[in-house]
């Protein structure tokens, strides 16, 4: 987007605010993948995120129970939140039904006493893509049980109106199909989502590979980018995240700045003034 036609944010007052709370940071990032929980920390430490997702898929309660007492993981992960001021984003990942992600969501608000939730509604196990329809309405139901609701979903503009309608604090539109590093695949799609949304808070989820994608992500105008294979699955996942966290810090300070405008001639950086007449005019000597 650039700012011929639209006013940029002001970098000086520039925070991202959802439902209400200051978040941190405009990375975002996932606690899977990672070789071991020592990497994990690092890499989280390193890119001092806005979010940390979590995810608990299918699962006994008894195994829940063990993963969140003393030595669990997910106790050890909100030790490491606590020091970087990220914030716990519970995930309804490997659902294909509104009412499994709505359990899901349940029981992760008492597990982890958190109301924020990313809503994910699988509809095909191939793509990973989101199924619209049971995605409206498990986040029609999550809303009015308070939950503020972050919902993974595709880059259709109704689809996305459709949810901001709802209420969901934001809305996360994929980048590429997730794990595939392929970035940002429809960039038309999404620049039309920001100047169509202009008030709503977007997030690019799933795709990304490389930091300058996410860079242009937000260059674009979206708010934050949601990401984990990037980073988990890198040679160094801790320098990888340091990484993405400069390019979305540019990315938005770009934004801020106010992008040029592309032209399609180019056009002289250096002035006319007090060349020969026959620059200034286009003739030749």
């Amino acid at each position: 987007m650039n700012t011929e036609n639209n006013v940029a944010p002001d970098a000086g007052a520039d925070v991202l605010q959802i439902a209400g709370e200051t978040i941190s940071s405009r990375l975002w990032l996932g606690s899977s993948l990672y070789p071991s929980p020592q990497v994990m920390g690092d890499a989280i430490a390193a890119a001092t995120p806005g979010f940390v997702t979590v995810s608990l898929r299918r699962q006994s309660a008894a195994q829940v129970q063990e993963q969140v007492s003393e030595h669990g993981h997910w106790h050890l992960l909100h030790q490491q939140l606590a020091s970087t001021g990220a914030k716990l984003l519970p995930n309804t990942a490997g659902c294909h039904s509104a009412r499994e992600a709505i359990l899901l969501a349940q029981m992760a608000r008492e597990l982890f006493a958190t109301d924020w939730i990313k809503l994910e509604v699988i509809g095909d196990d191939y793509s990973l893509q989101p199924h619209p329809l049971q995605l409206v309405e498990a986040a029609r139901e999550l809303v009015a049980q308070g939950f503020k609701v972050l919902p993974y979903c595709t880059d259709d503009l109704v689809l996305c109106q459709t949810l901001l309608e709802l209420g969901c604090a934001a809305v996360m539109p994929w980048g590429a199909p997730i794990g595939t590093g392929k970035g940002l695949m429809n960039p038309y799609q999404l620049k039309t989502l920001r100047e169509r949304l202009p008030q709503a808070v977007l997030v690019v989820d799933a795709g990304l590979g490389k930091p300058s994608q996410a860079m242009a992500a937000l260059e674009m105008g979206f708010d934050a980018v949601l990401l984990n294979t990037a980073v988990a699955r890198a040679h160094d996942p801790a320098a990888m995240a340091a990484a993405f966290r400069q390019a979305v810090d540019g990315g938005r300070a770009a934004y801020c700045a106010g992008l040029m405008c592309e032209r399609d001639q180019a056009s002289p950086s250096t002035p006319t003034l007090g060349l020969p007449f026959w620059h200034q005019s286009g003739g030749t000597a």
